[in-house]
């Protein structure tokens, strides 16, 4: 007996590794043919444009029959909703063509099929070890440093309370806080409703969103950086204690507490809905991300408000936003790219392979082999490196130099 239980487990431990490469072939093969659908896709509404109708169906048929149904069976175990889905939009678009539907909206049906296609290729393709720690990392750092920022103007306003001898109003205070919190959720919620029933092109709606996040990223990390020191940030909080305890209303308190966590909140609520656009087939990790990040901001939370540490604020901060920082580089060449597929740019393709990265790695920095996306990003780097010059190195070296002088 005990030796058939070990031929098993042998035999177990021989066929587990042949049956994994299988699968594997069978994935990478199904993500090829998805790659000639799109192109079939492509191929069948351009015959449309150009009045073969015949054509254009037959192009569309086979995209579906000849090649799509090879990543049904890999793609049923992973997500049954995606394949019914990418089956609707194929029959839509053969109905179209078949009807003789206006070519507006043939286009409209051939871009949903072209991100259900790409949606096929994330679910189908192989994480790797580096997209998902890049995940992992954004989703967490996004979530530390807003709340870091929270945490922080709470810590000062307390003090205040405490140092005018008005902790009377610590609990207007607390429900604003948690009004902001509320409505931050809120925020996140009615975005995510907007993206999913807005009738715009959703390639037109992940460029929006994606350009908004960096514009929102870029003022808020180099408004960060020129705010480091913390005496100007905690005048600035204390000062508007003062007004608030000089009115002596629980609601200017209330209305104090909100907008110092709504800011915080509403960036996150942004952040997050660009990040989720792009990180399709990594949802785990940043959720994981989001929960360790939560975890680290209550004991934060708790070092700070109830045991009064002193934490390395300076650093945490410009950490956090130079993460942020690369996180806006990655979101503009996202942006680029829906874009290009809605058709609002202009496509120029990169030779060779040095931009064309795993599909997954390529959603989360952005880098698609286009020069349009790559300008932009190279161009927005650019910008910050120039900034951190002049911030880190320009502007010390000529306080050092206006104080040497001063001293002669």
């Amino acid at each position: 007996m005990r030796r058939a239980v070990t031929f098993l487990l042998l035999l177990a431990a021989l066929v587990a590794p042949a049956a994994a490469r299988a699968d594997d072939g069978q994935v990478e093969h199904a993500r090829t043919e998805v790659a000639r659908a799109r192109e079939l896709v492509d191929e069948s509404l351009a015959a449309a444009q150009a009045g073969d109708r015949e054509r254009a169906y037959d192009l569309a048929r086979e995209a579906y029959l000849d090649h799509f149904e090879y990543a049904e069976i890999p793609l049923r175990l992973r997500d049954p909703n995606l394949v019914l889905d990418v089956e609707f939009a194929f029959a839509k678009l053969r109905n179209g063509i078949r009807e003789g539907a206006p070519l507006s909206e043939l286009d409209d049906v051939a871009g949903e099929l072209a991100i259900g296609l790409r949606k096929v290729d994330v679910a189908l393709a192989d994480p790797g070890i580096a997209a998902p720690i890049i995940a992992f990392f954004f989703a967490f750092t996004i979530l530390f440093r807003e709340g870091l920022e929270a945490v922080l103007l709470l810590a000062i306003l307390l003090g205040s309370l405490e140092a005018g001898r008005a902790r009377g109003f610590r609990r207007p205070l607390a429900l604003g806080v948690l009004a902001a919190v509320g409505a931050s959720v809120l925020t996140w919620v009615l975005a995510s409703v907007v993206i999913d029933i807005a009738p715009l092109q959703r390639e037109l709606l992940e460029g929006v969103t994606a350009v908004l996040a960096v514009a929102v990223l870029f003022f808020v990390s180099f408004w960060l950086v020129s705010q480091l020191n913390q005496r100007r940030r905690m005048e600035f909080m204390r000062a508007r204690t003062a007004g608030a305890i000089a009115a002596g209303s629980g609601l200017a308190f209330f209305g104090l507490g909100f907008t110092a966590v709504f800011r915080e909140g509403f960036e996150t609520a942004l952040f997050y809905q660009a990040l989720l656009l792009f990180t399709q087939g990594l949802l785990e990790w940043v959720v994981l991300g989001v929960l360790t990040a939560v975890a680290a901001l209550v004991v934060v939370g708790w070092a700070v408000l109830k045991l009064g540490k002193r934490l390395p604020v300076k650093q945490l901060l410009l950490a956090g936003a130079s993460t942020l920082l690369v996180l806006s580089v990655a979101f503009a060449g996202n942006a680029v790219r829906s874009l290009q597929e809605g058709d609002w740019i202009s496509v120029t393709p990169i030779d060779g392979g040095w931009a064309r990265l795993p599909v997954l790695l390529a959603e989360l920095t952005g880098i698609h082999p286009t020069r349009e996306g790559i300008f932009v990003q190279l161009l927005l780097l650019g910008v910050y490196v120039t900034g951190a010059a002049y911030m880190f190195a320009w502007r010390p070296l000529r306080r050092r130099s206006l104080e040497a002088a001063a001293s002669a």
